[in-house]
């Protein structure tokens, strides 16, 4: 059986996608040699003409390019003369005026192509969203892009869009979040190139439309090819169907989660902590385990002793405690006395306990801690 070679497949190589950048870039660079031999031979024939060390007739051409004329050194002979005036209106006013015209004409068109996203960034180790959600997608994008960068390790992480959505550039806010994108569709083999997809330290498929099941047609198109490119295990995808899962990691993909736009630190979390996402989508899925409230009276108990009466009976994980004030204390320290007057607990679905057990669990729990005190004090006074 022939095994598949697990190395990134560079996207087909071809032409520059930018040809008039290309152009400028070549006629700065004929330009930048024509005046570099200029010089040379400028500071050769000074050289000899003048009866100057090399360093002084290179000073003198430089002196003369720039047309500063310090005075401190002149050319002496006719011919040194005519040269040096040659140099100083072929070298300075034309090609250098050209390599400065030249210079400012490609920073502008450069400047536009960001902003329509066509220019190429030379980017690596960065992270690659493919496609733009239909609704509310600016906001998205921000929010996906500050939880990014709260994680440790990606404070600086550059983040790339590739999506069709912006053709006259990404908003401000988006600028200013340090987010780029480049106009194309992921199932686009030039696009996917421009973005440096085999550099990419992750990339996120996003769900056109997390509403509609076709999306998972489009993102199963754009996963199929990233596949075929070795690149599968650094995705991240959204699946609209669960049916359609089983597709998706048949292709070899790191993670699949449903679209939740209004929770975006769940897809961060299935780029960064790889797993994580179950246990979050987890909470959002009625039909396994859920977050339930219960309203009881709590006192004379550490939170480690709560949790630990709950899992020890079977019932589910404490997440966090409803204190005197009403308001809701997630993940306390674990040797905090817990005054309150409700629990949230994590339990199943099929089987959600009645308050009457977690009282009860409470309560056989106290009577626990009771005996063991009262044999450590009878211990302590039988020591002599």
């Amino acid at each position: 059986m022939l095994r598949r070679d697990p190395r990134p497949v560079e996207a087909s190589p071809g032409a520059s996608h930018l040809p008039m950048s290309g152009l400028i870039r070549s006629r700065l660079r004929r330009l930048l040699l024509i005046l570099a031999t200029l010089l040379a031979l400028q500071t050769i024939a000074l050289s000899v003409l003048e009866n100057l060390t090399l360093f002084e007739a290179f000073w003198l051409t430089m002196t003369t390019l720039l047309t500063v004329g310090y005075g401190d050194l002149a050319p002496a002979t006719t011919l040194g003369r005519i040269l040096t005036m040659s140099v100083m209106y072929i070298g300075s006013i034309t090609i250098l005026t050209l390599i400065v015209s030249d210079y400012i004409e490609y920073r502008f068109y450069r400047r536009e192509r960001m902003i329509m996203g066509r220019w190429r960034y030379r980017m690596k180790n960065h992270i690659v969203i493919i496609n733009t959600p239909l609704r509310c997608g600016d906001q998205y994008f921000k929010r996906l892009a500050d939880q990014i960068r709260a994680v440790p390790g990606h404070e600086q992480a550059p983040i790339q869009l590739l999506t069709n959505h912006y053709p006259d550039g990404i908003p401000a806010e988006l600028r200013d979040a340090g987010l780029v994108h480049f106009t194309g569709h992921g199932s686009d083999a030039n696009a996917l190139r421009n973005v440096n997809i085999t550099q990419a330290r992750h990339i996120i498929v996003i769900a056109p439309d997390e509403t509609d099941p076709e999306s998972d047609s489009l993102t199963f198109d754009i996963v199929h090819r990233l596949s075929e490119m070795n690149l599968a295990n650094r995705v991240t995808v959204e699946c609209v169907r669960d049916e359609n899962r089983r597709r998706f990691t048949g292709l070899g993909v790191r993670t699949v989660i449903r679209p939740v736009r209004t929770y975006p630190e769940i897809m961060v979390r299935a780029v960064s902590s790889p797993g994580t996402e179950k246990v979050l989508e987890d909470l959002f899925d009625y039909e396994h385990d859920h977050p339930h409230r219960y309203d009881l009276p709590i006192a004379d108990l550490q939170w480690a002793d709560i949790v630990s009466a709950l899992i020890r009976h079977g019932i589910g994980t404490a997440l966090a405690y409803i204190d005197r004030d009403g308001q809701v204390v997630c993940h306390p320290n674990s040797t905090d006395d817990v005054d309150g007057t409700g629990l949230i607990v994590l339990v199943r679905s099929k089987d959600t306990p009645p308050t009457s057990e977690i009282e009860e669990a409470l309560n056989r729990y106290r009577d626990f801690l009771d005996r063991w005190h009262n044999r450590e004090e009878a211990r302590e006074s039988e020591t002599p």
